[in-house]
């Protein structure tokens, strides 16, 4: 028996990095999952990947869509709920960047990237929620980030992972009554291609890239995408059900200092 057996879940942003670490995780322990991102054969490619370890009538698809388009997203649910026959558990990973100084941003990276998270967020929490409610069961969780503290060149990204922080909390006031969880993980240095891509913008090898970063905090290491994933399936599963409304910083401890 798997944690997640009869469950379907929904992760957006889900063709690669964390996205896909967790969705790889929620399959291992027998959900049905659905990949969402803005690509879709991207999506399909990366569902097709994933194990199907709760048996008979576990089906995982790749939707494309976007999550700033209310059209796209009600579509993308209710296929889910067609094709999968519900939806248990949304995690809101989608994301982007577009770093600048704050005299250098312009209101196009401003717009876009809380978009993507803040109304992406909103706009997937709402489709979702109407089935959560009616079966009075479901599982939220949102991906913030460390710099929502304040990190220099990411004044739009920082608001935004700050801004999923609360939209986190006020979703644990309003559906909590109705048997729904919902909660962030933050977090840190995460190994991805993102931060490689990072690391080869900035002119430096991946691997110094990486140690470096880890020097930074108290266990020494980065983080992999199956250090979220773990702690996604702990925030997904029932054992989390006295759990609300809260942020979980997954960083290795930096944020200790």
């Amino acid at each position: 028996m798997g944690r997640f057996d009869g469950r379907v879940a929904v992760i957006t942003g889900a063709a690669r990095g964390i996205g896909f670490g967790v969705a790889t995780r929620f399959a291992e322990e027998g959900a049905s999952v659905a990949i969402v991102d803005l690509d879709e054969t991207a999506a399909a490619e990366a569902a097709a990947k994933l194990p199907s370890a709760g048996g008979a009538g576990v089906k995982h698809i790749g939707i494309g869509a976007n999550v700033g388009d209310s059209a796209s997203v009600d579509a993308a649910i209710e296929r889910v709920v067609t094709e999968l026959g519900g939806i248990h558990i949304l995690m809101n990973n989608a994301g982007i960047t577009r770093d600048n100084l704050l005299f250098k941003m312009s209101e196009d990276d401003w717009d876009l990237v809380m978009n993507v998270h803040l109304k992406g967020s909103f706009l997937m929490t709402k489709a979702a929620q109407k089935h959560f409610v009616a079966q009075k069961y479901g599982k939220i969780i949102n991906v913030s980030s460390i710099s929502a503290l304040g990190n220099r060149g990411q004044a739009n990204y920082s608001a935004a992972k700050m801004g999923l922080q609360g939209f986190t909390r006020t979703l644990g006031i309003e559906l909590g009554p109705f048997g729904i969880n919902a909660n962030a993980i933050a977090p840190g240095f995460i190994a991805t291609e993102m931060t490689d891509a990072t690391a080869a913008r900035l002119g430096l090898d991946v691997e110094d890239f990486r140690k470096a970063a880890a020097e930074q905090n108290p266990v020494r290491r980065v983080g992999f995408p199956e250090d979220i994933a773990a702690a996604a399936a702990f925030l997904a599963s029932d054992e989390s059900s006295y759990i609300t409304g809260q942020t979980l910083y997954v960083d290795g401890g930096v944020t200790l200092g």
